[in-house]
């Protein structure tokens, strides 16, 4: 399989480099390598967070999604495992997309949010909604993507931003960039850790075993070498080390540390009219476990994916139609799990057609042969449409799915024909959205449904063990709105996001809401800036959530508010320097968002960044 990929690579550069040929460079195209959330989107709701949203929290990109979106965070303690729901859905029903490429764990087929380091992304989107056909295996509450730029003809800058904090807190970021007519760079190096051992509020404890180290590297390099054809090369390395931290009632002493890599090759070929895109990627995770830190015995898991993708995407006059065919083989290995290997083909079409600027329409399917299962047809509908200045509607629908992970087929225990049984999650997804832009204000209110059928879940049998099973359908269907205000006086600027989620997400057995999702989320961000000076004031409240399935157990709502200023020094010696003072949860809330998990108290921030 790996050599038939390899082949597959060369033979599809060498026809891609006799096709047409045009001297027009499709900016869109060369800047972006997720090509799809691009150019078929229409009808999907998408929030995009800016750099300098970025920029307000410590480094980790949960800390940016939790008060920025409506996707709930479960923390087992600052700096720990962090998992999400998106609309209700499960932690492996949330895709993280990295250039395209979707990026989910082969083992638990989830993302830990605090081994993703996003101060080096250009871009962060939330992409709301079903994205199976596009996506893959995981897209069903939503995707969130992670996107390196490639600038040419750009001046060479170098960013450097350190700071210190609470909690013997850290953290060293480098970025620089450069562009010339033919090659372009960029290049980001992070390090983040603290001793983190902040006060249980209400107690006379504290966070004994939390201490994290985490290390990141992007690299992303484009060379332009004729007026129709574009190299790239994109690279992440993450490296963590933490220790994980106890609870309110039991203690820790273990240890988890990560590494994880990702290599994207892609060579383009456009024209006008066409579009050419061929990528081989690999990615790898291990880990390693430590029950007892002060040990050298420890458990351990590894993978690595081997991906071959072809893409051609034709616009002809309103038209757009993209075929793709992806090869993929994975293998795994574990104290814990069978060395395993998984072989899958897909073929993906996705055609969109806008007979005017007032609407458009498109219609996606996808089909995936696996080795070690049977997986779904899908497919998805959506359209977009603006029936007054500003006032447009979107609508789509969509049947996703989510394939079992290694952990869930190979566990080592398990009986191997029962978990063979397994099926794949389906779920059925529609969204309606209205959205209305006016010059400083903008509304947004989306409706949505998702029907899950063969959920896969870990319960014990009679005999207290536990294994994966399809158990009950859910049904989840909520509401979001966003609203912003911006307005400019003079040198003043004022800027006020504010986002809602309210989610009901019901096992269809039980008819209760299904745990660690919560009714009610609010988060808002009011920020000001005049000449040389910026403040903001962010707010978060979390409602309640139920802990246990008959809903008997709870942990009860909370307001969170995190404060920043910052200030700009202009330029000397071609340094231009902006100081920030952040402070987070300021008024000392006492929360948890995972049973006997308690979050930081109060803690406060000094950051220095340097650009030349």
């Amino acid at each position: 399989m790996r050599h038939i990929i390899i082949i597959l690579f060369a033979c599809s550069a060498i026809n891609t480099s006799i096709g047409q040929s045009d001297s027009v460079i499709i900016l869109k195209e060369v800047i972006l390598s997720d090509s799809k959330l691009l150019e078929f989107s229409d009808g999907i709701k998408i929030n995009q967070i800016k750099d300098s949203v970025l920029d307000q929290s410590s480094g980790m990109l949960t800390d940016n999604l939790q008060f920025n979106s409506p996707i709930y965070f479960k923390q087992n303690g600052y700096g720990m495992i962090s998992s999400v729901s998106f609309r209700g859905t499960s932690a492996q029903q949330t895709a993280v997309v990295w250039n395209g490429i979707n990026i989910n764990s082969q083992l638990t087929g989830q993302t830990d949010f605090n081994t993703v380091m996003a101060q080096n992304m250009e871009e962060v989107k939330i992409r709301s909604g079903g994205g199976s056909t596009q996506y893959g295996t995981g897209a069903i509450g939503g995707s969130i993507h992670l996107n390196q730029h490639l600038n040419f003809n750009s001046s060479f800058v170098n960013e450097l931003d350190f700071g210190f904090g609470s909690f013997e807190t850290s953290r060293t970021f480098y970025k620089a960039t450069y562009g010339s007519q033919k090659f372009s760079i960029n290049l980001g190096l992070g390090y983040l850790g603290s001793k983190n051992d902040y006060k249980y509020l209400g107690t006379s404890k504290k966070n004994e075993n939390g201490a994290f180290s985490n290390k990141n590297l992007d690299l992303a390099l484009g060379w332009l070498f004729s007026s129709s054809n574009l190299f790239k090369f994109y690279h992440n390395t993450f490296n963590g080390d933490r220790d994980l931290s106890g609870t309110l009632t039991a203690p820790s002493n273990d240890n988890y540390q990560d590494l994880n890599t990702r290599s994207l090759l892609e060579w383009m070929h456009f024209g006008k009219q066409q579009v050419h895109r061929t990528k081989l990627a690999y990615i790898s995770e291990r880990y390693r476990f430590f029950n007892n830190k002060e040990s050298d015995q420890f458990s351990f898991g590894r993978s690595g994916s081997l991906l071959f993708n072809y893409d051609y995407l034709f616009r002809f006059k309103n038209w757009k139609v993209n075929g793709i065919f992806e090869a993929n083989q994975v293998s795994a290995k574990g104290s814990s799990i069978n060395a395993v290997a998984r072989d899958r083909l897909s073929a993906i079409m996705l055609l969109v057609h806008t007979p005017s600027k007032k609407f458009s329409y498109g219609f996606n399917v996808r089909k995936d042969w696996v080795s070690d299962y049977d997986s779904p047809f899908v497919v998805a509908l959506h359209l977009e449409t603006q029936l007054l200045k500003g006032y447009r509607i979107r609508l789509n629908a969509s049947k996703n799915y989510r394939i079992p992970t290694f952990n869930d087929l190979y566990w080592k225990g398990l009986k191997v024909d029962d978990n063979m049984k397994l099926v794949p999650e389906t779920a059925l997804q529609a969204e309606l959205g209205q959205s209305f832009l006016a010059k400083n204000f903008s509304v947004d209110v989306t409706g949505f449904y998702i029907a899950t059928k063969d959920l896969i879940q870990w319960r014990p049998d009679s005999s207290g063990t536990w294994s994966p099973n399809n158990v009950n359908d859910v049904t989840q269907y909520g509401l979001e709105l966003d609203l912003e205000f911006h307005k400019k006086i003079g040198k003043h600027r004022f800027n006020f996001k504010n986002g809602y989620a309210y989610t009901k997400a019901t096992d269809n057995l039980m008819q209760k809401q299904l745990i660690y999702v919560p009714y009610h989320k609010y988060n808002s961000t009011f920020s000001y800036t005049v000449n040389k000076w910026g403040a903001y004031v962010q707010a978060l409240y979390q409602g309640e959530i139920f802990t246990t399935t008959d809903n008997k157990q709870n942990l009860p709502d909370y307001l969170l508010f995190n404060a920043g200023i910052t200030y700009r020094i202009d330029q000397k010696w071609g340094i231009t320097t902006n100081v920030k003072l952040l402070v987070n949860n300021f008024t000392n809330t006492n929360y948890q968002n995972v049973a006997f998990r308690p979050m930081p108290n109060r803690n406060i921030h000094l950051n220095l960044n340097l650009k030349l």
